[in-house]
């Protein structure tokens, strides 16, 4: 499979699998390995985490699959947040959510996300979230001290505008590889906002979380969503692709600014069709058809 070159020395797979959702599947340590494993053999090396994913409980379950088979560790690539204080009876000190991007939280997050991922190091952390608080300094000096002890290779943000990015990086010996965004075809917020735009002047490839709008393609009664429904199901036939998802993960794949997948599913056929969308072609005709069905207009 084809890999985006993030940074000299990060590279991810073409689609990244989240693991969000892992402590709902119900699997046994051993049946997260065998989940690795099967994704690893599609190509899907890299894995995406956060601290609170699983109410603050993912991170150290995905950490036990990889104490069964420790070998895994240098096939993969681990992505993972840290800002957010959430509500929790696993952080009792939480009276209510926030963000927290100073130096301490993010180091402390960090190691502790090394100590539930039984690893040494993380290939990207993310800032979660921005943080009206944030002082770029001290996460500067965050990251720094984090890449100099070899425990963090290379950073990131998630849900962040423009400005936020022009921001953070203007504190950086090294700047930000990747913002991790909500792209889909029904949700164009950051094609309009100039985000994208932004992440192709920095020549950083944004990663999309919900790129298949959350579900809701395959069963809202929203206008909107029916027409991206129809026009999906028109250009699947003229594809010849098997689902409306592998069109709607296509249409991201096709477009010029590298845009990273992120697979959400415990169901490795649904991983699998994410990955043989890379073999969809979409013209640029088809690509204008989907966009103007989400805008409910044409372009201008």
């Amino acid at each position: 499979m084809e890999r985006i070159q993030v940074a000299e020395d990060v590279s991810l797979s073409r689609i990244v699998h989240g693991m969000w959702r892992l402590s709902d599947w119900g699997y046994s340590k051993q049946e997260v390995v065998d989940f690795i494993e099967k994704c690893l053999e599609l190509g899907v090396t890299s894995f995406d985490h956060a601290d609170i994913y699983g109410n603050y409980t993912v991170e150290e379950q995905f950490g036990q699959a990889l104490e069964l088979k420790p070998s895994l560790r240098e096939q993969i690539e681990l992505v993972t947040k840290c800002g957010i204080k959430l509500i929790s009876s696993n952080r009792p000190e939480h009276k209510i959510k926030y963000y927290d991007t100073s130096k301490e939280h993010i180091i402390q997050s960090v190691e502790q996300s090394l100590k539930n991922f039984r690893t040494d190091y993380i290939d990207i952390l993310l800032i979660h979230r921005p943080d009206p608080m944030m002082d770029p300094s001290e996460v500067a000096e965050a990251f720094t001290q984090l890449k100099r002890e070899g425990k963090v290779k290379r950073f990131g943000v998630s849900n962040f505008a423009r400005s936020q990015i022009k921001l953070l990086n203007s504190y950086l010996d090294e700047p930000l590889v990747t913002n991790q965004i909500e792209i889909s075809a029904t949700h164009l917020e950051h094609f309009e906002k100039g985000t994208i735009e932004q992440c192709q002047v920095d020549r950083i490839s944004p990663m999309a979380w919900s790129p298949l709008g959350g579900g809701s393609i395959f069963t809202s009664t929203d206008d909107k969503v029916k027409r991206v429904r129809n026009v999906l199901e028109k250009v699947k036939e003229e594809t010849g692709a098997e689902s409306i998802d592998q069109v709607l993960y296509g249409w991201l794949l096709t477009h010029p600014s590298n845009i990273i997948p992120i697979v959400g599913s415990g169901k490795i056929e649904r991983v699998q069709s994410a990955v043989s969308s890379l073999e969809i072609p979409l013209s640029r005709q088809q690509w204008f058809e989907i966009l103007e069905a989400s805008k409910g207009k044409e372009v201008d």
